[in-house]
């Protein structure tokens, strides 16, 4: 039985996308803590998947002495027209500083680093409120990435949820690379889910791992 902390969850809008829809926050659990925890459901508008993960997670009680915070959906144009990129035809997950360089098409990176409102908001969230762990949800490898954090957390939370892990290809801008440059000692990683929803069993697993 994971012990709970008191109860403490509010929403938060962090501002909104380039056509204007809202981004929101859900934090739970104490404000306090110093082991604070962060759940991306989708940055990628054409792998949404992850989203009902992370609305699990913003309704279940956290452990004691931890802080969560999660945005379900950081990229909600892209939900909306079903592309990987946002309203500006940008990936986000090319948008962050480290590493960044100009790229075009399908991975277009835009003009600059933090070209884009979205990008900006998860900056602002990260560089306030420092998380030591952060999952970001992305599709449809089925796959944990070892993405250059503590390799043992990487692989831990695989365990739990009946993955592999794997080092994927290193991008550059990408938001978990960012993370784990920026932020010595915290540990940013990437979930590839599989194609399709996530069955509803499968929620909870993941869930509960995160938790």
């Amino acid at each position: 039985m994971i012990d709970a902390a008191p109860i403490m969850r509010h929403e938060v809008v962090l501002g909104r996308s380039e056509q204007g829809r809202p981004i929101v926050a859900w934090e739970t659990g104490d404000p306090k803590a110093t082991r604070r925890v962060l759940v991306v459901g989708c940055i990628h508008g054409n792998e949404p998947a992850g989203i009902a993960i992370a609305d699990a997670v913003t309704r279940a009680h956290v452990p004691a002495g931890t802080d969560v915070w999660v945005v379900p959906d950081l990229n909600p144009d892209g939900v909306a027209a079903g592309t990987r990129q946002n309203g500006r035809g940008v990936d986000l997950n090319r948008n962050f500083p480290y590493m960044w360089q100009p790229l075009s098409g399908v991975y277009d990176s835009g003009a600059r680093a933090l070209s884009e409102r979205e990008s900006r908001i998860a900056y602002k969230l990260i560089s306030r409120i420092r998380p030591t762990t952060s999952i970001w949800f992305h599709q449809h490898l089925n796959v944990v990435d070892e993405s250059g954090g503590d390799v043992r957390i990487e692989r831990r939370f695989a365990r739990l949820v009946g993955m592999r892990t794997e080092r994927l290809t290193r991008y550059p801008g990408s938001v978990a690379g960012w993370e784990n440059h920026t932020f010595p000692g915290t540990t940013a990683f990437v979930v590839e889910l599989p194609a399709g929803p996530v069955p509803k069993q499968r929620i909870g697993v993941f869930t509960r791992a995160i938790l």
